[in-house]
């Protein structure tokens, strides 16, 4: 049992109220900038900006409770304190097996369930019991009882648990953007000042360009920016959640993705404030029921799975996937690449670190799995390159919804598609020297020709699973099927 005056150690995602607030708003707070960890993994610049930026704004508004440590290691840091400390949950496998470490060597005093989510772990392994295999949906309806959501009674609002038909709507016509209010922007301050000046003199190998900072960082931004979406965004986000336009990066977005993984805003908050929006009749039930499915369903979701799935499941690799990432998607040149979506994507990464979920799995994703890039180096890009990028997030979604590598353990189906459905839900194909219509010759969209490519390569997967049973049917009836095949196995130019 730790003492009533243990100091509480708190990681870099873990920066908010629920952790250190509460049963524990009397303790001194650790906090540790650790060189090593800054060095261990090619991060994106902007990535680390927010790291560092949200650490040191914790320190400034947590005033003399805080004492912030700048060490190699984070045992060195420990070390110096010299006094044990207390610690909730971290966020990885890697991380959690050191924590313990650190326990039996009596740096930590003890190690506290982590409550930066809804339901806890224990929660979730009741849930899960024997479960073989998972659905997301099951999972979400338990989330909206456990937690009173969006319920009448025993019944969901509107008799329906979901309303994603409805947000699946193609950009509009004749409109460069969406034309709603821009999103919460944060101020930066003297200590982004000095974040910035001390990477450069770091001189740490990152990917990506510098650039302003776009995210909350703090509770008080985070709450900014939650405001700012509810009260201006969220009415348009169901409608076009799926869609792309190449001069609109954020849409009706709502950019939280970054303070919810930092911790300084709590998921319920999150949820509660966007049914506040549907009972006050601010928003309609479509684009509060698809932003909580976000937040409650999918990333709690993934959350849990990555811990139930345990530490080898980046190993999966069902479809055996193994050519390893091109020079020019590792570097984030945009610029080496032709095909409209995927130059704007990999642009985004590099110039923001972030894109949002249809850009990940339907232009990034999509073309990965099609090119069997090794779901490992995929989901370790992903982690490093994306600004709201971890250790937990990455895996279930890249490895299981991505690129169907765990065998269905996730998904039931691979998530791949061609040009007809980029073209339908972005404006980029107008504008792109590719034809999504053309599977052959110059003007051959390379994920039209290398959907069928793919549905070709793992066609007796695919002819046994009855969602994509019909795509090998229509394969085997495409009389230019061998030019494809010869073509994309030869193709250097996306």
């Amino acid at each position: 049992m730790a003492r009533d005056d243990t100091p509480l150690w708190l990681f870099a995602d873990q920066l908010g109220p629920a952790v250190y607030g509460g049963e524990h708003a009397h303790r001194e707070v650790l906090l540790v900038e650790s060189s090593a960890a800054l060095r261990k993994r090619r991060y994106h610049r902007q990535k680390l900006h927010l790291t560092l930026s949200a650490l040191r704004h914790a320190e400034r508004d947590l005033g003399e409770r805080a004492t912030l440590l700048h060490a190699d290691t984070y045992t060195d840091a420990l070390r110096r304190f010299n006094r044990p400390v207390l610690v909730h949950e971290p966020t990885s496998h890697a991380a959690e097996r050191f924590v313990y470490r650190l326990k039996d060597a009596g740096l930590v005093a003890d190690v506290l369930p982590n409550p930066t989510f809804a339901l806890s772990r224990s929660g979730f392994a009741e849930w899960a019991g024997n479960r073989q295999r998972f659905r997301m949906e099951d999972f979400y309806r338990d989330q909206r009882r456990r937690f009173g959501v969006l319920m009448d009674g025993d019944d969901p609002v509107g008799n329906r648990w979901n309303y994603d038909e409805q947000n699946r709507e193609s950009p509009p016509k004749n409109q460069s953007t969406l034309g709603v209010p821009a999103p919460y922007r944060p101020r930066e301050d003297d200590i982004d000042e000095k974040v910035r000046a001390d990477l450069d003199s770091m001189d740490l190998d990152t990917v990506g360009a510098d650039g302003p900072r776009l995210f909350a960082v703090t509770p008080v931004e985070a709450k900014r920016a939650l405001t700012r979406f509810i009260d201006h965004r969220l009415a348009s986000f169901g409608r076009y959640e799926d869609a792309i336009m190449a001069e609109d990066w954020a849409m009706s977005h709502s950019l939280l993705s970054v303070p919810l993984n930092l911790g300084v805003l709590h998921p319920l908050d999150a949820v509660e404030a966007a049914e506040r929006a549907y009972r006050t009749e601010k928003a309609p039930l479509a684009a509060v029921e698809g932003f909580i499915r976000q937040i409650l369903g999918w990333r709690e979701y993934m959350w849990h799975l990555y811990w139930h799935f345990g530490p080898d499941y980046t190993t999966n690799n069902k479809l055996n996937a193994r050519k390893g990432l091109p020079a020019w998607w590792a570097e984030l040149d945009a610029d080496a690449v032709t095909a409209r979506c995927l130059h704007e994507a990999l642009a985004g990464v590099r110039d923001r670190g972030w894109v949002h979920h249809i850009q990940r799995l339907m232009v990034l994703g999509n073309h990965a799995l099609q090119r069997g890039y090794r779901p490992d180096e995929l989901t370790e890009w992903f982690a490093t390159a994306f600004v709201d990028g971890y250790r937990w997030v990455m895996p279930t979604n890249v490895v299981g919804m991505s690129q169907h590598a765990d065998g269905g353990l996730l998904a039931t189906k691979p998530y791949t598609s061609g040009g007809a459905y980029i073209n339908k839900m972005s404006d980029h194909c107008r504008d792109c020297a590719f034809d999504p219509k053309q599977r052959v010759g110059d003007e051959a969209c390379p994920f039209t020709a290398g959907y069928w490519a793919f549905t070709h390569r793992h066609r007796d997967l695919l002819a046994r699973n009855n969602r994509t049973r019909r795509a090998v049917s229509t394969m085997e009836r495409l009389n230019d099927l061998d030019a494809v095949l010869e073509q994309e196995s030869a193709r250097d130019r996306f």
